[in-house]
């Protein structure tokens, strides 16, 4: 249900083509499958809107009154409302940027409103400053998969490939890699590769290869708040390993946008001169600035506990598959490093999605709030995430919901 069909651009066009208001071409079929998509996404909302139990809600399946109504329960405590809205960043989003570099332990942060803007600027500064625009990163990283190649056709950067293998590089790979770069890009955690991270062992080697080779290291750590269980240290000493660290608001905090980059004052200064160009000197960010500080303050202090109850959710999903003779599933990693992990199954990834959504209709629980992922020939993926409703849930919970899925699969 997650993949939609291509719009066809070829020059011929045959009479089951039209085009479209921009002068491109698109296929019947290709808007039959479009339409099919946006009905089931409906109907995918519309359930998860009115299950009683879930292991997360999504923030964007939320209606605005929901969000509305959970930024002003939460944004007393927060920050004194009486004061001045913010103008052109300052006051509230000045207080959100003290806030996020004090927790990461750097000199300064600035507030961005996407992390695509927040990264290219940091790693344009950066490109700046070594003399060299070229990037290391892995090509499942964020910028490589899901921004429209937005370092090389809008900020002048070259990203290369460190490695292949689904998780982080290692020292050697870093040591040897034929070219030189001005700056390692690490994301923490790996999302697209399964949520991974190294040990702290291997993520200080992989740190000291990169200085080793006189480039700088930037985290893209958008999920880097829930990485403290795994990697055993505080935030302030795993984002310290960097020079720069970019942090997401809403990817585990719940809160409505925005990003943040932190690190040296002189880089952060230079940033903000950035941020401007790039257009992102927005005039009032208050309600996106005020989300934030509350995803701090309510869901951050919770993240540990959540990644220690994903560990529950993962072993009792892989047993209950198993239970129900499903021949073959993966959960991975086995021991989630974070409250989120990818479940593998061999089925057509359209049979998961309409048997986990018939499935949440009929009784109003369901385990997979997202959709399924083509893997490979009659083989799909999802992502899991354990957050505050997952908590509810015992292992005997799991397993049950997972065997009347299954259930619900194609013999």
């Amino acid at each position: 249900m997650s993949d939609t069909a291509d719009k066809a651009t070829d020059e011929s066009v045959d009479e089951s083509m039209g085009r479209t208001g921009d002068g491109t071409v698109e296929s019947a079929a290709g808007r039959t499958a479009d339409v099919t998509a946006d009905r089931m996404r409906e109907r995918r909302v519309a359930a998860w809107r009115a299950a009683r139990r879930v292991l997360w809600r999504p923030s964007h399946q939320a209606t605005v009154r929901d969000r509305l109504t959970w930024l002003n329960d939460g944004a007393e405590g927060v920050y004194d409302l009486d004061q001045p809205v913010d103008m052109y960043g300052d006051r509230l989003v000045e207080t959100l940027e003290e806030r996020v570099a004090g927790l990461l332990g750097m000199e300064a942060a600035a507030f961005f409103p996407t992390g695509t803007m927040a990264q290219q600027v940091a790693l344009r500064c950066w490109a700046g400053r070594t003399g060299n625009a070229t990037v290391a990163l892995h090509p499942l990283s964020h910028p490589e998969v899901h921004e429209r190649h937005a370092f090389s056709r809008v900020s002048g950067l070259r990203p290369v490939h460190v490695t292949d293998e689904p998780r982080l590089p290692t020292a050697e790979e870093v040591r040897d890699l034929p070219e030189p770069f001005g700056t390692l890009m690490l994301e923490l955690p790996l999302r697209d590769a399964g949520f991974v991270l190294p040990s702290w062992e291997e993520l200080t080697e992989v740190v000291d290869a990169a200085r080793e080779r006189d480039a700088v290291v930037h985290f893209d750590g958008a999920r880097l708040w829930e990485c403290t269980a795994s990697l055993g240290r505080p935030l302030e000493e795993i984002a310290g390993l960097a020079d720069s660290v970019y942090v997401s608001f809403y990817k585990s905090l719940g809160g409505f946008g925005g990003a943040a980059v932190a690190g040296p004052r002189t880089l952060i200064d230079e940033a903000k001169t950035w941020r401007h160009r790039y257009g992102g000197m927005i005039i009032q960010q208050f309600p996106t600035a005020l989300a934030a500080l509350i995803g701090l303050e309510r869901e951050l202090p919770r993240l540990p506990e959540y990644v220690a109850h994903a560990r529950v959710v993962a072993a009792a999903l892989r047993e209950g598959f198993t239970e129900a003779g499903v021949p073959w599933v993966r959960v991975h990693p086995e021991e989630p490093h974070t409250h989120q992990f990818q479940v593998w199954l061999p089925y057509d990834h359209d049979a998961l999605g309409e048997a986990g959504l018939r499935q949440l209709e009929e009784t109003r629980t369901g385990v997979f709030a997202q959709g399924w992922t083509r893997g490979g020939p009659g083989l799909a993926y999802t992502e899991v995430t354990v957050a505050a409703p997952g908590l509810e849930w015992t292992a005997q919970d799991v397993r049950t919901a997972v065997r009347d899925f299954a259930e619900r699969l194609p013999g």
